[in-house]
C-alpha cells in the first residue's frame, strides 16, 4: 500500500484480514491529508468559528459573557492536539499492528523501480505481488504569472495571526469553507469565482442560498468574475489582476488563497514503469474493480479522481483490497448514495442527484421544508436554509436530498440512509423523527413531496403502513 491516509489504512487492514502480507509506506506522517491537512484540522477550525458565532448569540438568550476574542496561536495549538489525537486513536493504527501490517512512516517519496518493486527515500525496498496506490490528491496549481505569491488552505497552519483581509479564489467546497471560517475569525473576505455561480456541482438552489447567506455574513461574493491574468506583490500583500466585465480589474488583500480543485498526488511515482495509465486530468485510471491498466496494481481514494471525500475513499479502499486479494468484491452500495457537504456557516450538504439533473431524466416532484418554519431551528436562532427532497413521480423513489442550514451534513446522512435502503418517499415521510429536531426537516420535506403523488395502487398484499398513515400528523 502506498499512502497512509484513510484509503491506504482501510485497504491495508482489509487485505491483511483477508490473509495478505502487507507493507504500508507513507511519505510523511501516518493519517495522510485527512488527519494532518484536511478534514480533521479544517473541521477543528470550523468548530472554533462555530463557537465564536454561538458566543455572539448569548445575549439573545439573556447570557452576558462579553465579546469573544480569538487567540489564533492558541487555536493552532489546539489543532495540533486534535490531529495528534486523531493519528494516535482514530486512524486504526492499533488495528493495523494487531493485523500484522508493517508501516513505514516518514519514508519520503515512493516510486516504482520495477513493476513489482517499490523504493522510497528513507524506507526499505519492497517487493510485492500486488500494489494498491492510495496517495490522495494535492491542490491544483494555476499556470499564471505570480502564482507563487498565493497560498492554499494548508498555509493556514503556518499563519501567526488571522489576516486582516483575504481573497479566496475558487468557490467550490474548499474555497467556501475557507471563506466562511476566516470571515468568522474577523478577516475581510472576498470570494472570487470565475464560473457562473459558486458551488457549481451542487443543486442550484443550494448555491443560491449559500451565496445569499455568505453575503449576509459579510463576505463579498463575486460570481462569473472573469479570467485571472496575474498575481503581483502590493503594499497590502498581494494583488490579483483579472479581466472581467470587459475590462482589466484588480483586487488586493493581505492573503490570497487559491482553492481551484485537486489533482492526483502521483508526482514522482513513476507510474509508467509499472504500466499504470492516467486519464486526461492526470488521475489514475481504474475500472469498476479499482484495477488499473496494470493487472497487479489497484488504486483507491482521491488519486482516482472520483468523488473526492473521505468516506468514498474508504469505500473504494475496501473494494480495491477485496478484489486485489480475492479477485471478487462484496455487495456494496453505489457511489450515488455518498453524501457530500461542508462545515460552513450555514452548513450545506447533499446526496444523490440535483433537481436539475433529475428533471432531464424523470418526471419528478420536489418537497421543500424551510428552516424558518422548523421548530428546532427557530429555538436555536438558526433559521436560514432549507431541506429539499427530489422524488421520481413514477417509482416514488428518493433521487436526491439537498440541505442548507444548521446540521445539514447530518441531515444529508439521513437522506443517504433512506436512499441506500430503497425507501419510498411515503416510507421516509412516516419515519417517526422526534420533534423538535433538525432531522424532522427531512420528514416534513418528504411529506410535502408525498402529498403531490397519487396514492399507490394496492397490490395482492395488504397496503403498507406508510400508505395508511396520515402523513401530515406523523411529520409533526
Amino acid at each position: 500500500m502506498i499512502g497512509a491516509g484513510p484509503a491506504g489504512v482501510v485497504a491495508a487492514l482489509r487485505a491483511a484480514r483477508l490473509g495478505a502480507k502487507i507493507g504500508l509506506v507513507t511519505r510523511d506522517e501516518f493519517g495522510g491529508m485527512a488527519a494532518n491537512d484536511g478534514p480533521v484540522p479544517v473541521r477543528t477550525l470550523a468548530h472554533a468559528a462555530r463557537l465564536m458565532r454561538e458566543a455572539r448569540q448569548l445575549p439573545r438568550y439573556g447570557i452576558d459573557a462579553g465579546s469573544p476574542m480569538l487567540d489564533y496561536k492558541r487555536l493552532l495549538h489546539r489543532v495540533r492536539e486534535v490531529t495528534d489525537d486523531a493519528r494516535a486513536n482514530s486512524m486504526l493504527r492499533k488495528d493495523l499492528a494487531d493485523a500484522g501490517v508493517t508501516v513505514h512512516e516518514q519514508a519520503g517519496s515512493a516510486r516504482f523501480a520495477e513493476p513489482h518493486v517499490i523504493v522510497s527515500e528513507r524506507g526499505p525496498q519492497m517487493h510485492a505481488d500486488t500494489v494498491i496506490i492510495c496517495t490522495g490528491g494535492v491542490s491544483r496549481r494555476l499556470p499564471i504569472p505570480g502564482f507563487e505569491l498565493t497560498c492554499t488552505h494548508s498555509d493556514a497552519w503556518e499563519l501567526g495571526a488571522v489576516p486582516r483581509s483575504m481573497l479566496v479564489i475558487g468557490a467550490g467546497a474548499t474555497g467556501v469553507q475557507v471563506a466562511s471560517i476566516f470571515n468568522a475569525f474577523g478577516s475581510s473576505v472576498v470570494l472570487f469565482e470565475a464560473a457562473p455561480r459558486i458551488l457549481m456541482t451542487e443543486d442550484p438552489d443550494v448555491a443560491a442560498e449559500m451565496a445569499a447567506a455568505l453575503e449576509a455574513s459579510g463576505i463579498e461574493v463575486v460570481e462569473d468574475a472573469g479570467r485571472i491574468e496575474r498575481f503581483e506583490g502590493s503594499e497590502n500583500g498581494v494583488r490579483m489582476v483579472y479581466f472581467g466585465q470587459g475590462a482589466i480589474q484588480h483586487r488586493e488583500a493581505e492573503l490570497a488563497v487559491v482553492a481551484v480543485g485537486w489533482q492526483a498526488n502521483t508526482a514522482g511515482l513513476e507510474l509508467a514503469v509499472a504500466g499504470v495509465e492516467t486519464d486526461s486530468r492526470g488521475f489514475v485510471r481504474v475500472d469498476s474493480r479499482l484495477q488499473t491498466s496494470a493487472p497487479h496494481v489497484f488504486a483507491a481514494g482521491d488519486v482516482t479522481g472520483r468523488l473526492m471525500v473521505v468516506h468514498e475513499a474508504v469505500r473504494e479502499a475496501f473494494l480495491a483490497a477485496s478484489y486485489a486479494v480475492t479477485g471478487s468484491g462484496p455487495d456494496t452500495l453505489p457511489p450515488e448514495v455518498s453524501p457530500v457537504g461542508s462545515f460552513t456557516d450555514p452548513e450545506y450538504a447533499s446526496v444523490g442527484i440535483t433537481e436539475e439533473a433529475a428533471r432531464k431524466r424523470w418526471d419528478v416532484v420536489v418537497g421543500v421544508q424551510r428552516f424558518d418554519a422548523l421548530p428546532r431551528s427557530i429555538i436555536d436562532g438558526r433559521t436560514s436554509g432549507f431541506c429539499k427532497v427530489v422524488v421520481d413521480r413514477d417509482r416514488h423513489a428518493v433521487l436526491g436530498c439537498h440541505v442548507v442550514g444548521e446540521r445539514a451534513v447530518e441531515l444529508a446522512q439521513l437522506g443517504a440512509v433512506a436512499m441506500a435502503a430503497g425507501m419510498s418517499v411515503e416510507q421516509l415521510a412516516t419515519v417517526p423523527f422526534s420533534v423538535p429536531t433538525y432531522a424532522n426537516a427531512l420528514a416534513r420535506a418528504a411529506v410535502r413531496a408525498a402529498q403531490q403523488l397519487p396514492a399507490r395502487a394496492a397490490g395482492p398484499a395488504e397496503d403498507t403502513p406508510a400508505e395508511r398513515a396520515d402523513l401530515t400528523s406523523v411529520a409533526g
